[in-house]
């Protein structure tokens, strides 16, 4: 949500931006020129869409599989997959925040002040959407608040070398897992229900009572914010063997997390470490796709780069694109009445009662939700023309 020029090493939701192509002055009054990187404001940007269409869509019963969440134990569904992109977008902006940083002059505990300044901004931020959303206040964990604690850790982390950085995201997903197999349930260790699981007992007996709910996610999600470093780190360095150590990357993460799953299932709500692995080998391949379309040179670069350009509007503005639609639609949506076929009803019935009345359940659930996302893609669109961003 960031805006295009985050500051050095900016834990920004859902995956912070990477530095505007424009001129930077340092504190030292010197200009640093910084690119974009096209794939991954795509990539970001399409995140960013998949999201407002599972989080609004308006199909009641016919609501496609792919648009909910998997039951636990069913594998995965499209659904499922936006969350970790988002925290593997956060991590692959870390390379080029972090060196943007380190050109102006920022090193050290300095950027570790300048890491937990942000992060703590961006846990408020998320305090405001989640106590919005409940009508209540809260200072518990949700999205951005896990998305800030995991950017601040991996950012921290991502100050090491590559495969330092492999190496704790190994160590951390290595040692989730056996927590989540040794770990005592009603004592009988590798207890795993949905009633009855090692993240459960944590959150209830230990985390929960101190309003810290959901703080082991922090672990894996971790692990996942330095695979998108680690991927990231060849396209900042314009390694010529970048394309195929992508192509490496996403196609043996893809197929561990595929046979890690044989092990212990894939599972959101506890994020484990296949899932955690699978999610980022897609959105390896799936940026590389995007790169190759928009970054990688050639002939087509141009023509890539318009294809891309429509997902890097909400791409290159995600805070804004996260947050915005969620208080409109808390705020205004839902708790703004007007009167229609004689009854009162939140302006969000009223819309989508007006659509179903004309296209009928599904046709109308459709327009709705489709209708929502483009009018928040056409304010990102208006705002992008005036560069308006907003960052933290």
């Amino acid at each position: 949500m960031p805006s295009p020029a985050p500051s050095p090493g900016s834990p920004v939701p859902p995956g912070a931006a990477t530095p505007d192509p424009a001129l930077t002055v340092t504190p030292q009054g010197t200009a640093v020129r910084v690119a974009r990187l096209s794939a991954l404001d795509a990539w970001r940007g399409l995140t960013i869409l998949l999201m407002l269409l599972v989080n609004n869509v308006a199909l009641d019963t016919l609501t496609p599989r792919q648009l909910q969440h998997a039951p636990w134990g069913a594998g995965l569904t499209l659904t499922d997959l936006v969350f970790p992109w988002f925290l593997f977008c956060a991590g692959a902006a870390l390379p080029f925040s972090l060196a943007a940083a380190q050109r102006s002059g920022l090193s050290g505990a300095r950027l570790v002040r300048k890491l937990a300044g942000r992060t703590v901004l961006l846990y408020l931020v998320g305090c405001v959407v989640t106590s919005a959303a409940e009508h209540t206040f809260t200072l518990g964990l949700g999205v951005l608040q896990l998305i800030a604690l995991a950017s601040f850790t991996g950012g921290v982390i991502s100050l090491l070398g590559v495969w330092w950085r492999v190496a704790v995201a190994a160590a951390l997903l290595v040692g989730y897992d056996v927590f989540l197999n040794v770990f005592p349930v009603g004592g009988q260790a590798g207890v795993f229900t949905p009633d009855a699981n090692p993240v459960k007992v944590l959150n209830d007996v230990l985390l929960g009572p101190w309003g810290l709910r959901g703080l082991i996610s922090v672990v894996p999600t971790t692990a996942l914010v330095l695979l998108g470093s680690v991927v990231a780190q060849p396209l900042r360095d314009r390694s010529r063997a970048a394309p195929l150590l992508l192509l490496t990357a996403g196609s043996v993460m893809t197929a561990c997390g595929w046979l890690w799953a044989q092990h212990l299932e894939f599972n959101k709500a506890v994020w484990t470490p296949s899932y955690v692995v699978y999610t980022a080998g897609l959105a390896t391949l799936g940026m590389l796709a995007f790169w190759l379309l928009a970054d990688g040179g050639g002939r087509w670069a141009g023509v890539g780069t318009r294809l891309l350009s429509p997902l890097t509007v909400p791409g290159r503005n995600s805070l804004f694109a996260y947050v915005a639609p969620i208080l409109f639609k808390v705020w205004v949506l839902m708790d703004w009445n007007v009167t229609w076929a004689g009854k009162a009803m939140p302006i969000r019935d009223a819309l989508l009662s007006l659509a179903r009345s004309h296209f009928g359940v599904w046709g109308g659930g459709w327009l709705y939700t489709l209708g929502y996302i483009a009018a928040v893609w056409v304010v990102l669109w208006a705002l992008a023309r005036r560069g308006w961003t907003w960052k933290l």
